[in-house]
């Protein structure tokens, strides 16, 4: 028989569940065809010069690969040669591979990645933005969960291809830094209390406490403690006045985060809808760090597919502009974000998401579409990749993730 790999034959066996689901998840984190892991372990268990200890394959479930042909054959002899089942056989020959080929650990950046996503037009759905960037780079790397197909936009009124990836697990912080705290509030927690203290404070210099008191873990499984949150507080309303007292005032954010920012792998920032003072220091904190790589770190601008996401596009990136230009910044755009897709709406939709392709620099990295979903998961106040990990939504996600790393 022939495989889409070459010259092979189909096997149907047995193999207990938490093998077969430890095999998809290390094959795919080590991009390796299953079928090729499942060959190379049963080579190096017919290598073996005595049997291993027995394996508990009581509930095993059939298993499907292929192999080169004439492989299982001699598999089948030499497990009977040895007084071994082919179940038996295969599950040690499975489990061999796995501890010869140990998961990667995970990569963490040298420099703490810093997504600043904005655009001072509200509603363009910048919080729900952030949220999904923050999950899927959270998500553990030993769990496979769906990614739409890479640079597959979905613009076409129909659900994407996806593939089943493992996730980053990284650490993640994300700083609800619109003193409205919709992410705050779509998490599942409460504001900051005005009296007390706030990132506010720690900008203007005038801290209450540490800053690391007052990040919470958005405690959810799928998270396993990675994900963590620094509240809003209302008194960000008043940032802009403070901040005119404060010397070097565009690098306040920066420095109010430096003593939180070894603990994390990426910060994601959801900025106000706003072109004051605080942008510019959202902007700042964006810029490239020395000895960082571009790309990493920069501002991810959040649009939708209509005329006034335009206009307040363009007072955006001149005000960024001026910004880089003024303070000779790198920075980096992490690329335009045309959020609550939906084709069905016509022309203007359609010719709007034209537009924002015609771009090019910076590029769409994704075009996220309206669903149900995301907006149940705001309602019951869940993030979304835990409440639909399936659905297309968290698929887009993740995958916009990967465009932004």
């Amino acid at each position: 028989m022939t495989s889409p790999h070459g010259e092979r034959e189909k096997i149907v066996s047995k193999l207990p569940t938490d093998l077969r689901q430890a095999l998809k998840v290390r094959t795919a984190q080590l991009g390796i065809d299953i079928q090729d892991a499942v060959a190379e372990g049963l080579r190096a268990w017919r290598g073996l010069g005595s049997n291993l200890n027995r394996i508990d394959t009581s509930g095993a479930e059939s298993f499907a690969t292929w192999l080169p042909d004439g492989q299982w054959e001699d598999f089948r002899a030499d497990a009977a040669a040895r007084g071994v089942s082919l179940v038996q056989g295969l599950a040690q020959s499975v489990q061999l591979w796995l501890e010869k080929n140990p998961a990667p650990a995970v990569t963490r950046p040298s420099i703490v990645e810093r997504k600043v996503i904005c655009n001072q037009k509200g509603g363009v759905g910048k919080t729900t933005i952030t949220a999904g960037l923050g999950q899927a780079y959270a998500e553990a790397a030993n769990t496979l969960s769906p990614v739409r197909v890479a640079r597959q936009m979905t613009d076409s009124g129909t659900e994407a291809e996806v593939e089943s990836l493992p996730g980053h697990g990284l650490r993640v912080l994300l700083v609800d830094f619109d003193p409205q705290g919709h992410l705050t509030q779509q998490l599942g927690h409460q504001p900051l209390p005005i009296d007390g203290d706030s990132l506010a404070n720690h900008m203007a210099g005038e801290p209450k406490g540490d800053l690391s008191d007052l990040i919470v873990c958005v405690d959810d499984e799928r998270f396993g403690g990675r994900l963590h949150l620094l509240p809003a507080c209302s008194d960000a309303f008043l940032l802009d006045v403070r901040l005119s007292r404060v010397r070097m005032r565009e690098a306040a954010l920066e420095r109010a985060m430096a003593p939180v920012e070894n603990d994390y792998d990426v910060i994601v920032v959801d900025c106000p809808p706003s072109l004051g003072m605080s942008m510019d220091t959202a902007v700042h904190y964006g810029r490239r760090r020395e000895g960082e790589e571009p790309g990493c770190s920069g501002v991810g601008i959040v649009v939708q597919a209509e005329d006034s996401s335009a206009d307040a596009y363009t007072l955006l990136v001149a005000q960024i502009e001026d910004l880089r230009s003024d303070m000779g910044l790198e920075m980096d755009y992490l690329g335009i974000i045309v959020n609550l897709y939906d084709g069905r709406r016509g022309f203007i939709a359609t010719s709007s998401l034209a537009a924002w392709k015609a771009i090019k620099d910076p590029r769409v990295v994704g075009v996220i579409p309206d669903r149900r979903e995301q907006r149940e998961a705001v309602r019951m106040k869940r993030p979304l990749l835990s409440y639909a990990p399936a659905c297309e939504q968290s698929a887009n996600m993740r995958a916009l993730a990967r465009e932004m790393t």
